[in-house]
């Protein structure tokens, strides 16, 4: 009986202290998770800030007289324009049509740079030939090939689907070659004491160790084929496919800066709309491996 008695007094302590565990686990997840709404306005607000601050500073801009109304109009102006512009078919038929291209460029463009970036990565030879080269076409301005582009595929949408492959190959492919570096020896090596070897290697191992570097290149190669397909939007017109480049290009022609600035504001708001997916996918890498935005920063 007294054995009994023990057990039950050992049992009772037992519950005890896995309450307290799960009432201390309690505290810290209600600590470290606020209120919705409170956690959107601690994200919201200094975009917020710094979007008043610049349509402030833009509206002083104008009001000072520096510029004409008509070559520097103010916010007011502007966004009337640009809320004129979204009931529009032709608008968002340009939009579609910009976007189309685009997406199709960056999908051939992503496709050729994890494959070179790949290649490189294994193959000494590979680096030592084409590695710097690599590196150098990233660092070309992408208008300086629409010369070449225009003589080669005349003005036609190969010309821009060109371009845009050689502005964003090279930044993915960097991106590849730079995961593939910086892989931890000590878990190729575990990989290969399991069998792992060759493209097996590469598939299970290397490749999944280097994917937080090779979705910044895939991030600096979307920005990449976005400004080169301006660019070259800017420079080839091709009759009965209206694009946000042909648009900008024919408000400046016309003088229209209100248009003008109104297309610019929504090739910038596409451009943060794009660069908002490709971070939520990086968070979604980190929370997987267990890191934190901003962790490390809490933590010092």
């Amino acid at each position: 009986m007294a054995l009994d008695l023990i057990d039950r007094n050992e049992n009772a302590r037992k519950a005890l202290r896995e309450s307290e565990i799960r009432g201390q686990d309690a505290l810290d997840l209600g600590s470290s998770t606020p209120h919705l709404a409170h956690s959107v306005w601690q994200a919201a607000w200094p975009k917020l800030a710094a979007l008043g601050i610049s349509l402030g500073l833009w509206q002083l801009v104008a009001i000072s007289g520096w510029r004409p109304s008509y070559v520097l109009p103010g916010p007011v102006p502007v966004f009337a324009e640009l809320g004129n512009q979204l009931v529009t078919g032709d608008f968002w038929r340009a939009v579609a049509i910009t976007m189309t291209r685009g997406v199709v460029g960056f999908l051939i463009a992503a496709a050729l740079g994890l494959v070179l970036g790949v290649l490189v990565a294994r193959s000494r030879i590979l680096r030592a030939a084409i590695g710097s080269l690599i590196t150098g076409l990233q660092t070309m301005p992408s208008i300086a090939w629409f010369p070449l582009a225009i003589l080669l595929f005349q003005l036609s949408e190969q010309a821009i689907l060109f371009v845009i492959l050689i502005g964003a190959v090279p930044s993915i492919a960097n991106g590849v070659i730079g995961g593939v570096d910086y892989v931890p020896a000590l878990l190729v090596r575990a990989g290969r004491n399991v069998g792992a070897s060759g493209l097996s290697l590469y598939r299970h191992v290397v490749l999944p160790a280097a994917l937080p570097s090779i979705v910044t290149g895939l991030k600096q190669g979307w920005a990449f084929a976005w400004r080169s397909l301006l660019a070259g939007e800017l420079m080839v017109s091709i009759a009965n496919r209206p694009s946000l480049g042909q648009f900008l290009n024919q408000s400046r022609e016309l003088s229209d800066t209100s248009y003008m600035i109104a297309l610019m504001i929504a090739i910038l708001a596409i451009g943060i709309a794009v660069d908002a997916i490709f971070s939520a996918f990086e968070r979604g890498i980190r929370r997987r491996r267990g890191v934190v935005a901003g962790q490390t920063q809490k933590s010092l």
